[in-house]
Formats: structure tokens, sequence, C-alpha cells
């Protein structure tokens, strides 16, 4: 296992675009009503939709949208009537791409989709073309600038049950079975570490290496699928 292969969109910067706070709030409260309308709406009780809120708050999401589609998702408000999708997609010079999102109208997410695809040089593929390269992991990051002690953290992950880690430009990026995501991310906040985020993901079993002309064409088509309104989450083949 070589190199993180999710593909995040722009952080919060100061100056940002305020049409581009407002795309990703938008994707965050659809995760959050997804997450409310399958668990629950008690944080304490689904671990997913508490993870989402954490991110939310992080990314200075405001409570008040929070607890809107928390209320949403759960039947507080109008019906959320939200789906889940996976497509699995080639893009430029045959990289292997992961496409999750969240949608109220699949036929017209796919058209979308479809459409940035082709004018990138990429295509959507029959469903298990591209999965089998990858499995779903649970994978937590710690950013640099949170720790303190390199070897006690390796320790911990280690300690935790952990299947493997690995130090890249963001900091530590661990690996977990899916179902024990949860039960690492709790040991690790128990003994103090600060963690940037933690998520199931698609890893690829082995990721390979491209071109510098190649990996900026699926930058460039990466950008134009996350500025889809459906799109949540992008995963990919190659070292990023």
């Amino acid at each position: 296992m070589s190199g993180h292969s999710h593909w995040h969109s722009i952080r919060f910067k100061k100056g940002i675009a305020d049409a581009k706070k407002s795309k990703i709030f938008s994707k965050l409260a659809k995760e959050i009503s997804i997450a409310a309308r399958d668990g629950g709406a008690d944080l304490t009780f689904n671990p997913k939709l508490r993870t989402i809120v954490e991110k939310a708050k992080s990314e200075n999401m405001t409570s008040e949208s929070i607890d809107r589609a928390i209320k949403k998702g759960s039947g507080g408000t109008e019906g959320c009537n939200y789906e889940e999708f996976i497509f699995e997609a080639y893009g430029p010079n045959g990289t292997a791409i992961m496409i999750e999102g969240i949608t109220d109208n699949k036929n017209r997410s796919i058209g979308e989709i479809k459409l940035i695809l082709s004018q990138h040089n990429g295509k959507i593929v029959e469903e298990g073309a591209i999965r089998w390269m990858f499995d779903k992991k649970g994978v937590i990051i710690i950013d640099q600038e949170n720790i303190k002690d390199k070897e006690e953290v390796e320790l911990l992950s280690i300690e935790s049950g952990a299947e493997n880690f690995e130090w890249q430009k963001e900091g530590l990026v661990i690996y977990t079975k899916f179902d024990d995501l949860d039960k690492i991310k709790n040991f690790l906040e128990e003994n103090k570490i600060k963690l940037t985020s933690s998520k199931p993901e698609w890893v690829p079993k082995e990721n390979i290496e491209i071109e510098e002309i190649t990996k900026e064409k699926n930058q460039k088509l990466f950008e134009a699928l996350d500025d889809n309104d459906d799109v949540q989450n992008i995963y990919t083949n190659f070292n990023l």
C-alpha cells in the first residue's frame, strides 16, 4: 500500500469564494441528512453522523445548518429523498476512478458525470470493472502539526489494532479494517491524539506511478467532478 489516493477538494482558506463555501456546505448537509436518516439523530448512538458533524464543524459550517440537515434526515422537516451512488470510471490514460455521491435524481447525476468524464477523456464503466482494484478501509489522518512525538503516535497506532500506517506529506495516514474504524478512532482520541479526519474510504490495492502530464489531466477531471453538486468523494489508483 503506497500513497493516500483520496482526492480532497480545496480546504477553506482566507478569501475563498463564497460560492465555493456554499457548495462545500451543501455537500456536507447531504452527508449529514443521509447519516441521520439511516442511523438516527442522536450523535451518541450514531458514530457515522458524529464523524460527519465533526468534519462539518471543522470546516466552519454553522450549528444552525448542521441541525437543519439532521432534522431533514431524521424526519423533523421535509422528507429526505437522497440516495447514495458509486460510479466506476476510467480517467485519462486509463487511471481507475471511484466516484461516490449523493443525489435526489440518479438519472440526472449519471448524465452530468458521463458528460464531465467524456470532456476529459474518461468514461463510466460497468459495475465491478474498477471496484475489484480497491478495498473499503477505514482511513484516519493526523496532520503533521498535531504530532508532537512521531514514535509515540506510531506505537499507539500499532497498539490500537490498525492494519497499517504510513507517513506522507500531510502527516500520518492510518489504515484500519472497515469494521474497526470507530474503535481505533476512539482509542487514539482517548490517548489525546487529535485526529484530522476518520472515515471509510476506497483504498487501492496497488498504487501506480504515472507521468506528470497524465496526473495534470486527471487533476483537471477531478476538479470538474468535484464542482458537481452531487459528487462527494473521488478515489483513484495513482499516487497523487
